[in-house]
Order: C-alpha cells, then structure tokens, then sequence
C-alpha cells in the first residue's frame, strides 16, 4: 500500500506514543520510501517550542499530517462504538477526504481504518497524546468533524455520544465548546442559543457579542497551519455559527 500527495514528506509528533503504535503498520508499508524523514524519538519541534532543527514548512506539514492520522483513528473509534460496522459512516470518511485531498485519498483511508477496525483504541492515550501536541483550536476541528461523522447516518446512539463526550475530556475541550459542537447538528431553536454558548435569557446585545465572539473561535484562519484543505474543512464549522446566529436573530426579529 503506497501513499500519495495527500500525505507525504515531513511526518511529526504522531509517529511516536499510541498513535504511531496504532499506524505503524501502515507507515511500515509505504512504498514511496523517499517521501518520509525520519525524526529520532525525542528530537520533535511539536510542542517544545523549540525548531528542533526543523524549516518551519517541514514543521506545518508535519502537523497537518498527524491531524490527519489523528483524525482516522479516532474516526475508526467512533466508528467502532455501537459494536456495528456502518458503512454508511465509512463513506463519510471517504468522502470528507475525497472532497478535500482527492480520490486517492479516499480509497487509502479506507485501507487505514479497515486496519485499525482490528486494533484496540485506548481513546485516553491517544486523546492525551493529541492534547499535548494539537493546540486548542486544532482539537475543536477535529471533534466538529468526529461529531459530523457520529451524525452521518442519521442516528447518534448512546454509545457514540459516550465516545465523543470520551474524546472531547481527553483532548481537552472545555464543556461549554463540547455542548457547542454538539448542537450545530441540530436544528431546534435552543440548540442554537448552545452553539453560541448563551442562553434564551440573553440580552440582544449579549446575543450579538456571543456571536462575535464565536466567529472568532470558529474561524477557519484558525487552523491554517495545517494546510489550505484542512482550512477549507473548518468552514462548515464556522458556517455552523453563522447559521445558529441567523436563526436567533430571526427569531427575534432581530435586524
């Protein structure tokens, strides 16, 4: 199984802790051999601040590519969590990748998670791993996602709710963010009041500032680094927010 553009050159912090265990077998079998440097255990630039040696592009290139290896094994984890295999939620998967990386893409991360459907995930090592490499806003894209792909077929079971609820304590998110994520998938009224993480009681006023302020969060600029198509996948998440807004303000007739 070889590896195509979607993932290629500099590989960072994932290579190392529970999350190189889980796709060692996948990068032991790369083909394209010359697309990889090899960074010795102790010598990541991610998280220490320090250059490590490292260009800073090498650097953006190994964050988006653990992102992406993050993101397909707590896929598989949510995937796995009601014990059913739903091909349905594969297809999310395929897609999200196909949409932002190409078909190639698509078709590897099928091969990735049908390898890791056999391994156990321990959510918390891996959670705590991407807690201490993958700065906030990097982890509330990665959840957005999770949670987009628990509602992909149309039934979020109490098991997958355990799972995300799981995820968003290990990798760090606040309560009031988790909530948030989780009610842009509904439509009600109060669900949107959560998405902006006020309540019904608040002020016009308050509704305008919270909106603001959540643009600013939410903003795809936020994730930046970690490459133009993972930027390009946060703008669901801020659409989310101005949707939630619009809905507010319709509501109260607001102009």
């Amino acid at each position: 199984m070889g590896v195509g553009k979607w993932i290629s050159g500099f590989l960072g912090w994932m290579m190392f802790g529970p999350i190189g265990g889980l796709v060692g077998f996948f990068l032991g079998s790369l083909v394209e051999k010359g697309s990889f440097i090899q960074i010795e255990q102790g010598n990541s630039p991610y998280g220490t601040g320090t250059g490590g040696g490292y260009s800073r592009e090498q650097q953006r290139t190994g964050q988006r590519n653990s992102f992406l290896m993050s993101l397909l094994v707590l896929s598989t984890a949510v995937i796995k969590a009601d014990g059913h295999f739903v091909k349905s939620e594969l297809e999310y998967v395929k897609n999200f990748l196909r949409q932002n990386f190409g078909e190639e893409a698509a078709e590897q991360a099928k091969d990735i998670i049908k390898g890791l459907m056999e391994k156990d995930i321990n959510i918390y090592e891996v959670g705590s791993q991407i807690r201490m490499y993958m700065n906030y806003s990097q982890r509330l894209q990665l959840f957005h996602y999770l949670v987009a792909l628990a509602q992909s077929d149309h039934r979020v079971t109490q098991e997958e709710i355990d799972v995300l609820g799981t995820i968003a304590s290990t990798i760090g998110l606040s309560t009031a963010d988790t909530e948030s994520i989780m009610s842009m998938f509904k439509n009600d009224l109060e669900s949107a009041y959560r998405v902006l993480e006020i309540t019904s009681s608040a002020t016009d006023d308050e509704v305008r500032k919270a909106y603001k302020r959540m643009a600013l969060k939410y903003h795809p600029d936020k994730v930046s680094t970690l490459g133009e198509d993972v930027q390009k996948a946060a703008e669901e998440k801020f659409k989310n927010v101005q949707e939630a807004y619009e809905k507010i303000k319709k509501a109260r007739g607001m102009s």
